[in-house]
């Protein structure tokens, strides 16, 4: 009994000292003495990086950005800079009709997904925009209020100034930053050009408040099926009433944020009557109907858009109903009998190079440097919840890639084979 209770002390001692061992061994990570067919090369596999490379977003993966593009929330990192920005401002509480612009810059971005800075070059401008040395950058949306008009309008405002005093960068730039001045900015300073998603038509007023400050008065071409320039909506009792999609152009010839030398192209709304155009001619535009395209042609079009503008600082809007909404239904006021994607398309590259935002060096007035023309641009009225199979969307982020080359283009693209020349040649 004795030698037996002996025999089970010794086992059980045995054990304890065995299962010590293999829990020295499970931590030190060394466990080859107890497996013989031990192979350390599996417990360290290939990681991704070294078997695959970077991480690389699929067309339908990753964050959404515009193309892919660096994301950064500027409005609240002050120590981003950027040479153009792309900023959504997702308000549409200013609609007459069909809500639904507020998911118009995700919408944006979401139809953006295929289009990257490494296969950016196009055939129609013969560049690729985000080689060109400007530092692009997709500073997010503006958070809005959507309860509170006059708050938003004033938050609007207050974001594109704040991107607006950024300082440009010294990416790629042929003149130091610090010979380098605008001969049409008022402060004679360069500033950044902005790329605003909408939104609906509403927030071209806050932003031509904003470029007010650093332009003074400013020309506006303005893509659209509506001439946007009306006093008023039947109901109107209060001041911000007043403040709408339709009425923003008139607001702004008030407070004196733009030039006599604007154009609208593209229209085609129905109207109150001939005194409707007699006001918008007092609001300071000319006018371009969407039926002027069979008649006149593109070139011609270019060419008197091109002609009223002149040398005069120049803001770039863009209405998606401009577009037949058979090509782009989702806008909240569409209209029959719009122009094609493709015929907008070449009518912004025809833009290209108008009122050079130039900058020189002060020592060496030889050496000038072209970096982008017009004070920026948006695209506006994009209402998803209207769309199919993102139509509008696709064809709104292609129309945005056209901006940012249209931004740093000196001239517009020349063709060879035949087509349209260059617009500045025909003036």
């Amino acid at each position: 009994m004795l030698s037996t209770c002996l025999g089970l002390a010794v086992l059980l001692s045995t054990s304890i000292v065995t299962a010590h061992h293999h829990e020295q061994v499970l931590l030190s990570g060394d466990d080859s003495h107890s497996h013989p067919n031990f192979d350390d090369s599996k417990s360290h596999p290939e990681t991704w990086l070294s078997k695959y490379g970077p991480q690389i977003d699929q067309p339908f993966s990753g964050p959404l950005s515009f193309s892919h593009l660096p994301y950064t929330r500027c409005l609240e990192d002050e120590s981003a800079q950027f040479d153009i920005a792309l900023l959504g401002m997702p308000f549409d509480t200013g609609v007459t009709y069909r809500p639904g612009a507020r998911f118009g810059p995700y919408a944006i971005r979401s139809g953006s997904r295929r289009q990257k800075e490494s296969r950016g070059y196009t055939m129609s401008w013969g560049t690729n925009p985000y080689t060109l040395g400007a530092k692009i950058l997709d500073c997010g949306d503006v958070p809005v209020s959507p309860f509170d008009n006059a708050l938003a309008v004033d938050q609007m405002e207050v974001a594109y100034s704040s991107l607006l005093a950024r300082p440009v960068t010294e990416k790629g730039l042929a003149i130091p930053l610090s010979n380098r001045v605008s001969h049409l900015a008022l402060d004679g300073k360069e500033h950044p050009r902005i790329v605003s998603l909408g939104g609906d038509h509403t927030i071209v007023l806050p932003i031509l408040r904003s470029l007010h400050k650093v332009y003074g008065p400013i020309s506006v071409i303005h893509f659209d099926a509506h001439l946007d320039t009306w006093a008023a909506y039947p109901g109107t009792s209060t001041e911000q009433s007043r403040v709408t999609h339709g009425t923003f152009f008139y607001l702004a010839k008030e407070e004196g944020l733009m030039s006599n030398h604007s154009i609208h192209a593209g229209i085609r709304c129905k109207l109150a009557g001939i005194e409707d155009l007699k006001n918008d001619d007092e609001v300071g535009f000319q006018l371009i109907s969407a039926d002027d395209i069979d008649d006149l042609g593109v070139n011609e079009i270019i060419r008197r858009i091109r002609e009223r503008i002149g040398n005069t600082p120049v803001y770039l809007s863009l209405d998606i109903d401009v577009i037949d909404p058979g090509l782009a239904p989702a806008t909240g006021t569409p209209e029959a009998g719009g122009w094609t994607t493709r015929e907008v398309k070449r009518i912004i590259r025809g833009l290209a190079g108008l009122n050079f935002m130039y900058v020189m060096s002060t020592p060496l007035a030889s050496l000038t440097y072209h970096f982008t023309p017009d004070s920026g641009a948006d695209i506006v009225e994009v209402a998803p919840a209207y769309d199919n199979a993102e139509i509008t969307g696709i064809a709104a982020a292609d129309i945005v890639h056209d901006f940012l080359s249209m931004l740093m283009a000196k001239e517009p693209p020349k063709r060879s084979a035949g087509a349209w020349v260059p617009a500045r040649d025909e003036l």
